[in-house]
């Protein structure tokens, strides 16, 4: 009966996605319209044929569109079909992305979120042919907002999946991706030295920011706001408010073993793409209070309103951070951000 409701969910999902296509008159070619104010750049001067990348900026347009078509298409049958469609919308997703995927569509009863989407700004490194693990990031706008999509393979002869997704934050453009002649992207190192902060270090330094604050040893090297100094303060009225409560809370960043992708920018910096764990633990420390009252965001996570003894949640997130170069030392910005809860538990 399974492996009978998932080839009916295959056979939904391909049915649609073939009529949508026959509207649309086929999948479009990649369009370079910006999506935002940020300019791309390429250069003028005449320069020798360069042998053809691992992944060309065509084969891209065209992941793009049929991943996000196909994604579309298995949200759209989720109320009707649950599991069968969540396992499939697994199929495209990987890292940090398929654990915000799960929640999106168990936190909303399988009634996941549907996207527009624009045409895409196509930042495609140029990978030398027989490269593992290409990748490469799409700039559109997802209902009117402009979104970072990064789509990876787990090596050259893996099918295409969706690594990361972050949404510009409100007033922030991405920094101006260096483009080659042919309009080829760079990809960078993990342990690239020339902009201030390695992409292999950008994730913890970012989580110490957040447990920190301004006097942890990232001071400095990422700028204070919402998603870095600010949260740290957070953490300290939260872990207050509980002691009050006769609570314990603790509250950890951390990294993970998902990739990095980093892109050089016109500067000389980069645009790095990675995501961190949070995990928040709340614990009754007396017999002051017995019971712990569940998140409403957690509700869909634990049948009961409150636990009695310890409440764990688990959150993802996934950054776009804008890293200056070394010759040009300055604090890094975060950019874009998606993320939230992706599990819970309590007793």
């Amino acid at each position: 009966m399974r492996a009978s409701g998932r080839l009916r969910t295959l056979a939904l999902a391909a049915g649609l996605l073939a009529g949508a296509t026959a509207c649309s008159g086929g999948s479009a070619a990649p369009s370079a319209a910006p999506v935002t104010r940020a300019a791309v750049s390429s250069s003028a001067t005449a320069t020798p044929a360069l042998p053809p990348p691992e992944v060309t900026r065509a084969e891209a347009g065209e992941v793009f569109s049929t991943l996000t078509a196909t994604d579309d298409v298995l949200r759209a049958a989720a109320p009707k079909l649950h599991d069968g469609t969540l396992r499939d919308a697994l199929d495209l997703t990987r890292d940090a992305e398929a654990q915000l995927t799960t929640a999106a569509y168990q936190s909303t009863g399988y009634h996941p979120p549907r996207y527009e989407w624009g045409s895409p700004v196509l930042y495609v490194p140029r990978f030398p042919a027989g490269s593992e693990s290409p990748w490469f990031t799409a700039l559109v706008a997802r209902d009117g907002h402009p979104t970072l999509l990064t789509f990876a393979k787990v090596n050259k002869d893996a099918k295409w999946q969706i690594s990361a997704v972050t949404r510009l934050l409100d007033g922030q453009d991405p920094p101006p991706v260096q483009l080659d002649a042919e309009g080829y992207a760079t990809a960078l190192d993990p342990g690239d030295k020339s902009v201030t902060i390695s992409p292999q270090y950008m994730g913890p330094l970012h989580a110490t920011a957040a447990e920190a604050g301004a006097t942890g040893v990232a001071a400095g090297l990422i700028a204070p706001g919402p998603y870095t100094t600010d949260l740290a303060e957070e953490i300290n009225d939260e872990r207050k408010a509980a002691k009050d409560a006769g609570l314990s809370y603790d509250s950890i960043f951390s990294g993970n073993d998902y990739p990095v992708y980093a892109l050089r920018t016109r500067d000389g910096g980069a645009l790095i793409q990675y995501s961190l764990s949070r995990n928040t633990t709340t614990t009754a420390a007396t017999n002051v209070k017995d019971f712990i009252p569940v998140p409403d965001d957690a509700q869909w996570a634990i049948d009961e309103p409150k636990v009695r003894r310890t409440l764990k949640l688990t959150e993802t997130h996934q950054y776009a951070t804008a890293v200056p170069p070394a010759s040009a030392p300055a604090a890094a910005r975060v950019i874009a951000h998606e993320g939230g809860l992706t599990r819970a538990s309590g007793e």
